[in-house]
């Protein structure tokens, strides 16, 4: 068996080794689809090149195709996938940054990024710290949506997700060293956030809270520093 597990890490680490492709599922892990042209732009590419590349990915079960219509996009494949990116992104953020503009990119990320389709960092830490802290989600056994949430996130204009994923899970955020929520609830809560113009998705998938999240924040219990890299 442990033959087995150490070939199946060796696969998994091959198809990250090339940088090209670990460039793609960084980009990706914004939750969104893209074009193989996008993703080819994205890791300095050209298009006939990325395909092989993003071929190569779905074949390991990194990626899958969607489509819409004559387009065709590329997605990470599972919500797995992209925690176990977001992990292996670990390493990399343990190297000092090199430069103002790099320095800033770290701290923005740090500050509130999405992991995958929900939010991570501070801000991430800070939901679910509020959100148990007044009583939105209980801890006690299980992570669980309360009666008191489910009104919170209704006023919020919310819509609880239904559906085999869960609800709400632990996450660990690997800047802040602490559990961020993931799940198809906090996914839900980020869309939603978006669409009501509360966060902004920048294209390194750091996130900029406005002011406008000020008041929806503060019914989820969410406390955020005074000094915010990434508040507008």
């Amino acid at each position: 068996m442990a033959g087995v597990e150490t070939i199946a890490l060796a696969e998994v680490a091959a198809v990250l080794a090339d940088p090209s492709r670990a460039a793609m599922c960084l980009a990706l892990l914004d939750g969104r689809a893209w074009t193989v042209g996008e993703l080819a732009r994205t890791a300095g590419i050209a298009p006939s090149t990325a395909s092989e590349h993003v071929s190569r990915l779905k074949e390991a079960g990194f990626v899958a195709g969607v489509k819409q219509g004559r387009h065709a996009y590329v997605r990470i494949a599972d919500p797995r996938v992209a925690e176990l990116i977001e992990h292996l992104a670990q390493h990399a953020g343990h190297r000092s940054a090199s430069g103002l503009r790099e320095s800033l990119r770290v701290r923005r990320l740090a500050f509130a990024r999405t992991c995958y389709d929900h939010l991570a960092g501070t801000v991430g830490v800070a939901l679910r710290d509020g959100m148990i802290r007044t009583g939105l989600v209980s801890d006690g056994d299980g992570l669980a949506l309360t009666e008191r949430g489910r009104s919170v996130l209704g006023e919020l204009g919310v819509t609880i997700p239904a559906g085999r994923r869960p609800l709400l899970r632990a996450c660990l955020d690997w800047t802040e060293r602490r559990d961020h929520l993931g799940g198809a609830l906090p996914a839900a809560l980020f869309a939603r956030g978006v669409e009501a113009g509360w966060f902004v998705r920048r294209p390194d998938r750091a996130v900029v809270v406005t002011e406008a999240a000020g008041e929806p924040l503060a019914l989820l219990g969410a406390e955020l520093p005074a000094d915010c890299p990434g508040v507008a």
